[in-house]
C-alpha cells in the first residue's frame, strides 16, 4: 500500500506504518494487522528479541521486512533519535500508531513517586514527542495516525491507577483536538479506546490473578487490533472496540460521578 518517494541522494524512500510498543500485546497484532493489509513497517519497543522475532514473522508472510526500532520511548530525545534512525534506513512515516505505554495498580500516595511521573513520560510526553517530531512528514503523505487511549479516558478518574486513567483522558483530549485542527489537511487522527483486553498489561501493572476486572468478559489483542484498524481507515475519530464497552461509554455521561468512582474503585 506504501508508495515510495525519492531521497535527495535519488534513491528510493520507504513510507512505512511506525507503530511503538510494538513487542507484545494490541502494539504486535496492530504490525501484523497493518502487514497483512500490505502496509510497510517501522517497529519501536526497548526488546530487540522480540521485535526481530515479529519481524522476521511478517517477513516470513511475505511482506518486506519491517525496519526494527530498538529504543526506550521514556528517555527524553527518542523521538529525534528515532527519526534520525529511520532516515538511516531510509524510511519515513506515512502512519503512526502510538502504542507504547503502562499503568501501575495502587493507591498514588503508597506507588513510586518515580514509577508514576514515568507514566506521565511515556503515555503522555513521549506520545506528544513523537507526534510532533512526524506530523510534517504524515501532513505531507496526507496520512493517519493511532493513539491507543482506553476506554479509562471517559472515566471522572481511576482510584487505583489515578497517573494511567489521568494519562488516557489526555491522549484522547489530545487526538480529538488535533483531528479537528488536521481535518482540512487530509490527516485522520483516530483514538482507539479498549476495554479490558486480555494482555499481560494487567499483571505487568500489578493485578493479583483475582482482580474483579477479570471476571469481565475481555477483548483479545487481535480483536482490539482490529478493531482499531478498521476504524482508522474508515476515519472514526473514537474507536470503542466491543458492545458492552460502547454501552457503558454511552452511558457515563448520566450516572453519578461518585458512583462511577466507586465502582472503579471495587473492581481494582
Amino acid at each position: 500500500m506504501s508508495e515510495a518517494g525519492l531521497r535527495q541522494d535519488g534513491s528510493e524512500t520507504r513510507r512505512v506504518t511506525l507503530v511503538t510498543g510494538a513487542s507484545g500485546g494490541i502494539g504486535a497484532d496492530l504490525a501484523r494487522i497493518f502487514a497483512r493489509h500490505s502496509h510497510d513497517l517501522a517497529l519501536v519497543a526497548r526488546s530487540r528479541a522480540k521485535l526481530e522475532a515479529l519481524a522476521d514473522e511478517i517477513a516470513a508472510s511475505g511482506r518486506l521486512r519491517p525496519v526494527v526500532l530498538v529504543f526506550d520511548l521514556i528517555e527524553r530525545g527518542a523521538a529525534t533519535h528515532i527519526a534520525a534512525a529511520l532516515e538511516a534506513a531510509g524510511a519515513t512515516p506515512e502512519i503512526l500508531v502510538n502504542n507504547a505505554g503502562f499503568g501501575l495498580a495502587g493507591e498514588a500516595a503508597g506507588l513510586d513517586p518515580a514509577q508514576q511521573l514515568a507514566i506521565v513520560d511515556l503515555n503522555i510526553r513521549a506520545v506528544v514527542d513523537i507526534t510532533l517530531c512526524f506530523l510534517p512528514a504524515i501532513r505531507a503523505a496526507r496520512g493517519k495516525i493511532l493513539n491507543v487511549a482506553s476506554v479509562a479516558a471517559y472515566f471522572p478518574g481511576g482510584p487505583g491507577m489515578a497517573a494511567y486513567y489521568a494519562s488516557k483522558s489526555f491522549i484522547l483530549s489530545f487526538s480529538l483536538a488535533l483531528s479537528q485542527e488536521l481535518r482540512l489537511q487530509g490527516v485522520t487522527v483516530s483514538a482507539l479506546c479498549p476495554g479490558y483486553t486480555k494482555t499481560d498489561f494487567q499483571a505487568r501493572a500489578g493485578f493479583g490473578p483475582n482482580m474483579d476486572l477479570a471476571r469481565l468478559p475481555g477483548s483479545t489483542a487481535m480483536e482490539v487490533a482490529e478493531a482499531g484498524y478498521a476504524g482508522l481507515i474508515a476515519g472514526r475519530r473514537e474507536i470503542v472496540p466491543g458492545f458492552l464497552n460502547k454501552l457503558g461509554v454511552s452511558l457515563l455521561p448520566f450516572l453519578p460521578k461518585a458512583l462511577i468512582l466507586a465502582v472503579i474503585s471495587r473492581l481494582q
